[in-house]
């Protein structure tokens, strides 16, 4: 597979000399001088880019990384799929911009989108374009909930993050990383998120009866609960900033239940999860229920060309026209590239492939279980973290993490820290990403994690003992 120009195709990562180099310093202090102090990835990953195919990218100096960040995750298909990039460049000299109106592309993308749904689901959703992000999909899904029901309080949970508007701020449970501004939207209300491994409410999973859920429970059929009916119920599938941390099966299904005996509209925020990543088109799939919201945007159009929905329940349909728009809402070259995408998707198995690379992952990192400082290991599909923590105490390791995702960067790999203090490595490959290339990726984390969390050698010592004897 060519993967990048020039006179050899790169096949794995190659870094020489220091990050970072020559020309990437000099590009990443004009950058200082000039943009804004909230830029962020360049700060903990000390490169520019030149060049990217597949799941590789190159830096203005000539190393080339894996990139398992993939634009955060929009980069579906990996950089520059060549038939995606026919599909745009057919498109940009055709029409481009065309607001709200109908086009053949447009129409193919919506047609493309529904099709991804089970048909009882796709029959009575409506779909709705919103501004280029998920942050705004994210507003206009409130938005919409507000004005169906006619109520005003939103119910969100500890941990998620919704995106970096005003409102979506307001929304997300990681205060201290996401919610720098005092005076968020009123009349949210946060709840605890299935987080079995630092359980909100100090229970244990063997003995847990998915508690977090019955305080939701409580707090809304309670009429003393305090809470007045919401508008709507926001959840992630798998919190992905807050850690890449799955729902528990019965934490959702109850959730679910919920809101139907309430008449409550429950938004999934699939902007992370949606199009594939966790192995299922959507992550709702795999937890056996229908929203009434569903918000999508990053990964829709497979090539990084942005574009944002959301896919409603027809009886919320109450909306005025013009109640909520966006002069990008028509992006004519993520539709052309999305709509492309989904018969990708199709043809090429790939959703298989995530299934399969998701278990390679599983498999190649579970020596990490076993390691002091690794908390835990998760994932779905190919959205993958790596929790560290203090051996002594328990506490959140987040400079073990940036020490991880160093030396990661210095071997050729791209990764993402999240989770409270950053302390969980994320890992978002590309869905078509090959095995030879996840198994390199792991081999780079393995050693990273060895490096830069060394085993005491009392602990090692006693690792190294048959299981059954330090069981005894």
């Amino acid at each position: 597979m060519t993967l990048l120009s020039g006179p050899e195709a790169a096949t794995r990562p190659y870094v020489q000399g220091d990050l970072p180099g020559p020309r990437s310093a000099e590009l990443l202090a004009r950058q200082q001088r000039r943009e804004s102090n909230a830029r962020t990835y360049p700060r903990h990953l000390p490169i520019a880019l030149a060049e990217g195919s597949g799941s590789y990218v190159r830096d203005v100096d000539g190393n080339v990384f894996i990139d398992f960040l993939t634009g955060a995750g929009v980069l579906s298909l990996g950089h520059n799929h060549p038939e995606l990039v026919r599909v745009v460049a057919q498109q940009v000299a055709t029409l481009t911009h065309a607001l709200d109106f109908p086009t053949p592309a447009k129409d193919d993308f919506v047609d493309a989108q529904l099709s991804m749904l089970a048909p009882g689901l796709r029959e009575r959703m409506k779909v709705h374009f919103c501004g280029p992000t998920g942050a705004n999909a994210i507003e206009a899904a409130i938005k919409l909930c507000k004005t169906a029901t006619g109520r005003g309080d939103i119910v969100s949970f500890q941990g998620g993050y919704h995106g970096g508007s005003h409102a979506a701020m307001a929304l997300s449970g990681l205060v201290a990383q996401k919610r720098p501004i005092a005076n968020g939207v009123p009349g949210v209300h946060f709840f605890p998120y299935s987080y079995c491994n630092r359980c909100p409410v100090g229970l244990r999973p063997d003995s847990c009866q998915t508690n977090c859920a019955a305080l939701l429970e409580n707090a809304l059929l309670d009429p003393n609960g305090g809470i007045p009916l919401p508008a709507a119920v926001l959840l992630e599938l798998v919190q992905g900033e807050g850690g890449v941390i799955p729902a528990d099966h019965d934490f959702v299904r109850r959730v679910r239940a919920l809101t139907r005996a309430l008449d409550i509209p429950l938004i999934v925020d699939e902007v992370q999860t949606g199009c594939g990543r966790t192995g299922t088109w959507f992550a709702f799939e795999q937890y056996d229920i229908e929203p009434d919201v569903i918000v999508a945007a990053k990964a829709l159009s497979g090539i990084g060309t942005p574009v944002a929905i959301i896919m409603y329940d027809e009886r919320l349909d109450v909306w005025a026209p013009g109640a909520h728009t966006g002069t990008f809402r028509g992006n004519q070259l993520a539709f052309a590239a999305g709509a492309e995408a989904v018969r990708i998707i199709h043809r090429d198995g790939v959703l298989a492939n995530v299934a399969a690379r998701g278990e390679q992952l599983a498999a190649r990192l579970l020596p990490l279980r076993e390691h002091p400082a690794v908390r835990e290991v998760r994932g779905r599909g190919l959205m993958w973290g790596i929790e560290l923590a203090d051996p002594g105490d328990g506490r959140t390791a987040g400079e073990l993490a940036r020490q991880v995702q160093a030396y990661a960067l210095r071997h050729g790999l791209i990764i993402e820290l999240g989770g409270r203090d950053d302390c969980v490595v994320r890992i978002l490959p590309p869905l078509n990403v090959d095995a030879p290339t996840v198994d390199t990726a792991c081999q780079v984390l393995l050693e990273a994690v060895r490096a830069c969390c060394p085993v005491p050698p009392a602990q090692r010592e006693a690792e190294q003992l048959p299981r059954g004897a330090d069981e005894s």
